[in-house]
């Protein structure tokens, strides 16, 4: 199993990662990035990875073409037939087994991500080192130490990097933050969400139809290249269709579901490194090979002096409310936006959102940014924030240790490893006389 902070691919890619220090609040406003087409220019487009959520990708181009003035210049993926019939559906004139490919052709402006998450570190630093600007499905790396190296090559290129958590294009959260901070609901102790599902006899992130045993590799896929960084191992149907049940690949419900949940609350509070984090959970439904659990859920506990509850049942959907506890009352969130009330139930605020959870309105974020500098609605030190999160509640089901953020070296650590002081400003508030 890889270490949870280094991994076998581009070891070269870490020198001095380590260093970077950990981004604060000010990602939220932070100097934009030079316009990189101008305001009425076409955006040419590359896309890495045409399987499940490529083809959604795929198909937002082809709804956003002709608005937001597009342009499709190639296709990647190593299966070839999937690379052709993606570059088919959309027009593309070039397809290729091999992204690099892609890569050399210098009229791209911005490629898409949709691969396996354990290759997504690879492909966005060599995007970036190929001056492309990136939009990477979540989670945005597998390791801590791939996040990393991606805030480091992204902070050297200064290239716009969107992280595909869709539900950032739902204003709610920023809409909630500022709400929070100008005391609506006044001091934040608590806030909980949930991604619960119920799965059929096949389980979670199982085909269906069932994968077979037997079933042969395609002629032309290249299974090395596929597999990349990760441990070499022969053909595997399972492996290739199913990947988010394995951890060489994925980290299952804590990085491919809860990302889209906690960035949600991380954003309204926001919050970047937990100080501690717990997951728990089993392969309690399906013990079918896996090695990820298919029910978990995971507590973090923020340096400002709150903590974050998130479940994941997949073999229940029975949900709870999605909400921020405060000390003069409760932010509820819903599907039309929130509503702030206090101990009594009087509403002390309320917004009804815009924007929604869209590839199609992320894909345009990211458009607007790179004509006119609009703010990404999930940058990098967001994405890699979520990403580090999810790693650390899966090493602490792995390990039945309770995982630290060690913000002095930047890396994940056993709590016992670093100071732990239980109040967040150094010292307990004095009550009464």
């Amino acid at each position: 199993m890889a270490d949870l902070n280094t991994s076998n691919f581009s070891r070269r890619r870490f020198l001095g990662a380590a260093s970077v220090a950990a981004t604060t609040s000010a990602y939220w406003t932070a100097e934009s990035y030079a316009k990189i087409v101008g305001a009425n220019d076409r955006i040419r487009v590359g896309f890495i990875g045409a399987g499940g959520m490529g083809n959604s990708h795929l198909s937002a181009f082809i709804n956003l073409r002709e608005k937001n003035n597009l342009e499709a210049v190639g296709v990647a993926d190593c299966w070839t037939t999937r690379a052709e019939t993606g570059a088919k559906k959309i027009g593309a004139p070039n397809l290729f087994s091999d992204y690099r490919k892609l890569l050399e052709i210098k009229e791209i402006d911005y490629v898409t991500i949709a691969t396996p998450e354990h290759r997504h570190a690879e492909m966005t630093l060599d995007a970036l080192d190929a001056g492309k600007a990136v939009y990477c499905e979540k989670p945005l790396t597998h390791t801590a130490s791939e996040a990393l190296a991606v805030m480091k090559k992204q902070a050297e290129t200064r290239l716009p990097l969107q992280v595909g958590v869709q539900g950032m294009s739902d204003d709610s959260y920023i809409s909630a933050r500022n709400a929070i901070d100008q005391g609506v609901i006044g001091q934040v102790v608590h806030a909980q969400i949930e991604y619960v599902r119920r799965y059929d006899v096949q389980g979670l992130f199982r085909s269906k139809p069932a994968t077979q045993d037997d079933l042969p590799k395609p002629t032309d896929l290249d299974w090395n290249a596929w597999l990349g960084s990760a441990p070499q191992t022969p053909w595997n149907p399972h492996h290739y269709h199913e990947w988010r049940c394995y951890s060489n690949y994925s980290g299952g419900i804590a990085t491919d579901l809860f990302i889209h949940r906690l960035t949600r609350i991380m954003k309204a509070l926001d919050l970047l490194y937990p100080r501690r984090v717990v997951g728990m959970g089993g392969i309690w439904q399906w013990p079918d090979g896996r090695d990820l659990p298919d029910n978990f859920e995971m507590i973090c506990e923020y340096p400002r002096g709150m903590t974050v509850y998130v479940l994941g049942t997949m073999s229940n959907r029975t949900d709870f409310d999605h909400l921020i506890r405060g000390y003069r009352g409760t932010l509820y969130f819903s599907g039309q936006g929130w509503v702030a009330k206090d101990k009594d139930g009087k509403v002390l605020a309320e917004h009804k959102k815009t924007g929604a959870e869209d590839i199609n309105l992320h894909h345009t974020n990211l458009h607007n940014h790179l004509r006119n500098g609009e703010e990404l609605n999930c940058p990098v030190a967001l994405g890699a924030a979520g990403a580090i999160t999810g790693i650390m509640a899966n090493e602490s089901w792995r390990t039945g240790q309770m995982m630290g953020w060690d913000s002095r070296a930047n890396k994940i650590v056993p709590c016992h490893e670093i100071e732990h002081n239980p109040f967040p400003e150094g010292k307990p508030a004095v009550r009464g006389g």
